[in-house]
């Protein structure tokens, strides 16, 4: 049975803020704790911090303010970057032309453990089909990636992240420009990554009904954040806000 442990927090952010000038602020006293086991969505409006928010957990950007912990660890001393898996904005905007196949491009997820110019080992090719299998896609692991619809592209693109055997995985609007029927197939794999896995996921969206549907938690930003326990308080929130203006 999955659950969530609410006493275990995998990221926290304590009072952060982020501004690329400090004229700007982007995130402003932004506070939140990923909890081992969730399902958390954060949506907002574009421009509201959610990348950068993301960023910023990935150690990608550095805020001027506030502590974030990875795993209990400051996140300047953090070096187990193979716990966190990472599905960015845009992963399938694959050029067509590249000759790298399924297989390779999942092997590559393996690098956050082993350094980038050591050789690649049996292990690391069976992670790598482990990690396929879990998003139905061994049976393309030769074929070239560029030969792949975008709902495929995606897949793998999970299955790179799941091959450094991570303990979470942060996912940055992952759907853009996937049809209806691919979203709804890509969700339900997420789902089962969660419930079946016990991965703990981050999902940056800017689809509110999806995120109410689909997470365990939800965090609403829009340069500060309103974080509520459950998707259904959020997209009330949010509905009331609206009704109001």
């Amino acid at each position: 049975m999955h659950q969530v442990d609410h006493h275990q927090n995998i990221i926290e952010i304590d009072d952060v803020t982020f501004g690329f000038v400090p004229s700007e602020t982007v995130l402003d006293h932004v506070t939140l704790a990923v909890h081992r086991g969730d399902y958390l969505g954060i949506v907002g409006p574009n421009g509201g911090g959610k990348t950068t928010l993301i960023r910023c957990m990935l150690g990608l950007a550095k805020p001027q303010r506030g502590i974030i912990k990875l795993f209990g660890q400051d996140i300047s001393k953090f070096r187990n970057w193979q716990k966190i898996g990472y599905v960015p904005q845009k992963a399938t905007a694959i050029d067509q032309n590249f000759p790298v196949t399924v297989e390779h491009v999942v092997t590559m997820g393996t690098y956050a453990k082993r350094g980038l110019f050591r050789q690649t080992t049996y292990g690391d090719r069976k992670k790598a089909h482990e990690a396929l299998v879990h998003v139905d896609m061994q049976q393309f692991h030769k074929r070239l990636i560029g030969d792949l619809s975008g709902g495929q592209q995606q897949r793998v693109m999970i299955a790179r992240a799941l091959a450094s055997e991570p303990e979470v995985i942060i996912l940055d609007e992952p759907t853009v420009g996937v049809d209806a029927a691919t979203q709804k197939q890509f969700y339900d794999l997420l789902r089962k990554l969660n419930r079946e896995l016990d991965l703990t996921l981050v999902l940056v969206s800017h689809d509110l009904d999806i995120v109410a549907a689909e997470a365990t938690e939800a965090a609403y930003i829009n340069r500060t954040i309103s974080y509520y326990s459950t998707p259904a308080d959020v997209l009330k929130h949010h509905l009331s806000v609206h009704h109001h203006v």
